[in-house]
């Protein structure tokens, strides 16, 4: 992100399927974030996974949306074998339209939910042993997997960047980051000074308006988002994800709003 006093500026991207590409480049989107489950990664009709034949973009910086639903990911009494079987062919697929390096959002709220009846600690442990797995199939094919705390509408494992950073830290899981989502941040009613906090630990960020809107529709706090981002070290891209009723008018909106707020937090203070 762009530091005061320097004219270096935020690369601002957005989440969409290939039905969205050509209207966020036509946008200015200097990035698209590809969704990987039903975008970039479909069923095999001999049964696996493989690339969908209808997939389009460039080579992407990140990715959205690992696992699908019914990977039961804290499950006892899910197969391992099928996530490993799924992950050693999503990330061999993701890396033939990734950009060297590039990160893999790991959200994946109803896969990774604890299911009725299951121990916590035994929940947590299939987890850890699920991203520790990803992230080690991601980095033979220079893939970095991040971990996104998600709110407790969507998840009921892991609801905030504190929880996050604590979990990778109780299972000592090394070389995974956080994603600090503004969206989720909110929704959690989690104090946004943990960004800040935990600046070393954030390694992405998505961005929207209250009611997951495109930024400049809501009121939210975007610009303290922005600037605890920045306190905290994070100087990487920012992805918006929201719901759009017309995306090419809505995104090229919100990214002027967006490259605004940069822009004016680039001038030193006075």
């Amino acid at each position: 992100m762009a530091n005061p006093g320097t004219d270096t500026a935020t690369e601002f991207g957005v989440i969409v399927g290939t039905d969205g590409v050509a209207a966020a480049r036509a946008a200015g989107a200097d990035y698209v974030e590809p969704t990987i489950v039903g975008n970039l990664v479909v069923p095999a009709p001999s049964g696996g996974w493989m690339r969908s034949p209808h997939y389009d973009g460039d080579p992407s910086p990140s990715f959205a949306i690992l696992f699908p639903r019914d990977l039961r990911l804290a499950d006892p009494d899910f197969p391992v074998e099928e996530i490993d079987a799924y992950l050693e062919a999503a990330m061999a697929v993701v890396a033939s339209a990734a950009r060297p390096g590039a990160k893999i959002v790991f959200g994946s709220g109803a896969a990774r939910n604890r299911p009725d009846g299951v121990d916590v600690a035994v929940a947590r442990a299939l987890l850890a042993r699920v991203l520790t797995r990803a992230r080690d199939v991601a980095a033979r094919h220079q893939l970095r997997v991040l971990l996104e705390p998600l709110h407790t509408g969507e998840t009921n494992m892991i609801n905030s960047i504190a929880e996050a950073v604590a979990f990778l830290d109780e299972f000592a899981i090394t070389d995974v980051q956080v994603v600090a989502d503004l969206f989720h941040i909110m929704t959690a009613g989690e104090d946004l000074a943990v960004v800040r906090e935990q600046g070393a630990r954030i390694g992405h960020a998505h961005i929207a308006d209250s009611g997951r809107t495109p930024p400049g529709q809501g009121d939210w706090p975007l610009p303290a988002f922005l600037n605890a981002l920045r306190a905290g070290g994070y100087t990487g891209p920012v992805s918006v994800e929201c719901h759009f009723t017309d995306l090419g008018p809505e995104l090229a909106g919100a990214l002027a709003h967006l490259r605004e707020l940069d822009a004016a937090r680039a001038v030193p203070a006075n």
